[in-house]
């Protein structure tokens, strides 16, 4: 499978040639600041299945532990990479070519969600990381 995927602007684009390991809604404190909305949509794929094919990301250091790239020009949130966890890697999955090709499995970090935000779906939710994610976004 090759999943494609870039920026608002299209300055930087990258391909994934690897299925997702899994998806998710993340609610933490973290992902609302950085992005500016109550929830990101993130799927996590091996890092060595991951390439950057048109220009370069930004990187900022979120935490300690934790690394977000994004489009310089526009700002889009594409990747975010834990230092615990250096097999793997996030990808912001509003920023695919083809939106529909994943779904989100569960909810983390509801701990933090914004109480003016209803959660009506039947997915897991988890108060923290969940049992398969030890590590915050």
């Amino acid at each position: 499978m090759t999943i494609t995927g870039g920026c608002l602007c299209q300055a930087v684009r990258y391909r994934i040639s690897a299925d997702a390991i899994d998806a998710g809604y993340c609610h933490c404190r973290l992902c609302q600041r950085s992005a500016g909305a109550p929830v990101v949509a993130w799927a996590t794929f091996p890092r060595a299945a991951f390439e950057y094919t048109r220009g370069a990301p930004g990187i900022y250091a979120s935490s300690e532990q934790g690394q977000r790239e994004h489009c310089t020009e526009c700002g889009t949130q594409l990747v975010f990479r834990h230092g615990l966890e250096p097999e793997t890697l996030d990808v912001t999955l509003a920023s695919l070519d083809d939106r529909t090709t994943i779904q989100p499995q569960y909810h983390i970090w509801v701990a933090s969600k914004v109480d003016w935000l209803q959660i009506t779906d039947n997915l897991p939710q988890y108060q923290d990381a969940g049992p398969d994610h030890p590590n915050a976004r």
